[in-house]
């Protein structure tokens, strides 16, 4: 019995974790959609950084961005779509 309650715990931590992996659970602005950079220019602006991008969408007031970083290592990446400004990762 207590096994089975151990392995629901896990599966509900591994669980809750995976939700909240797919994004930062707030907006990354509160500025008007106007005043926003296009997608273009932010992933420009990681590029400049050494990031290699591989997937991109704005999601809550966030630039949420798939890329590889200058070690190889996969990194999700938050900016402030106002700024470019990187305010999170995964």
């Amino acid at each position: 019995m207590r096994k089975i309650a151990l392995l629901t715990a896990a599966a509900i931590l591994a669980t809750s974790g995976a939700a909240y992996a797919g994004s930062l659970g707030r907006p990354c602005t509160s500025a008007p959609q106007n005043q926003w950079l296009s997608m273009q220019q932010l992933q420009s602006k990681l590029e400049g950084q050494g990031y290699t991008v591989r997937k991109a969408k704005l999601a809550k007031a966030c630039g949420e961005f798939y890329t590889i970083d200058k070690n190889g290592s996969q990194v999700e990446l938050f900016l402030d779509p106002t700024n470019g400004q990187i305010v999170g990762q995964n």
